[in-house]
């Protein structure tokens, strides 16, 4: 595995537009021919959908991949699982797999896939084969403005009076209020569900790091990604990052992919 860098990434400026940020920077981002890996898989976190991918799927197709978004259920660890292998099932060749938050978990069980090529964790989380997500959390700081309610059934959702602060402070009042009102809760037992896997272990991995994000302590998201060995990339931005920077999480998917590319020529 290749040695881990670090790069921070000014944040967007406030007048450009997010449909602005998902686009590439000029026709020389397509990408080859000959370029071995095509495709990504994008996997979202708890108390959200697939449709927050919106500017990261506009910025890779534009490029030329062919991009799967999956719908967790978020009904256990099991079920998101099996709902990513049904979208892997569907790729022709080699993916990028790529999680944000809780998908990060999932990705890392259902990586183990012989078509994932490399992995990307975009402020995600990333246990070890035999550890719960919930382990992760333990001797860092709490994440005091990232407040989840559970209800009578174990579902959770994150406190709508706590949502932007500790979701989506960058992201406008109207959009905000939206994802708010769309939460999709998640069986909070599935935090506690032992991974059988790691694909991280044998499998490449890119991180993206939100410096802003509320939901986890940055020396946490730091000491995930370090230990995955993850190539590092920061960028000033919430925890909602997958949708208030796409640009900067497509040139990291494009940067995996490329990389891994590359590798796979130097092989044959």
């Amino acid at each position: 595995m290749t040695r881990k860098t670090t790069t921070t990434v000014a944040a967007i400026a406030a007048a450009t537009s997010l449909s602005a940020a998902a686009l590439p920077a000029n026709a020389a981002d397509t990408i080859s021919q000959d370029q071995s890996v095509r495709s990504v898989v994008l996997v979202h976190g708890a108390f959200a959908d697939g449709s927050g991918w919106k500017g990261v799927y506009d910025n890779l197709t534009k490029r030329g991949y062919g991009v799967t978004i999956v719908q967790n259920p978020l009904t256990s660890l099991e079920d998101d699982v099996a709902a990513t292998k049904r979208a892997l099932e569907r790729q022709d060749g080699p993916v990028i797999l790529v999680g944000h938050s809780w998908g990060g978990t999932v990705i890392t069980e259902a990586g183990i896939d012989a078509k994932v090529a490399g992995l990307v964790y975009v402020s995600a989380l990333s246990p070890d084969a035999g550890e719960t997500t919930a382990q992760q959390y333990q001797g860092f700081a709490p994440a005091s403005e990232f407040v989840i309610e559970t209800t009578k059934d174990g579902f959770g959702y994150v406190s709508p009076e706590k949502f932007k602060a500790g979701f989506a402070h960058d992201v406008s009042d109207a959009d905000v209020a939206f994802m708010r009102d769309a939460q999709v809760p998640i069986n909070m037992s599935a935090f506690g569900t032992k991974l059988e896997n790691a694909a991280w272990r044998t499998k490449p991995s890119w991180a993206v790091i939100a410096t802003e994000d509320k939901a986890f302590d940055q020396a946490m998201l730091i000491h995930m990604a370090e230990r995955i060995k993850a190539k590092i990339t920061k960028v000033s931005a919430s925890h909602a990052l997958f949708m208030t920077q796409p640009k900067v999480v497509a040139d990291t998917i494009d940067q995996a992919a490329k990389a891994v590319s590359a590798k796979k020529q130097c092989q044959t």
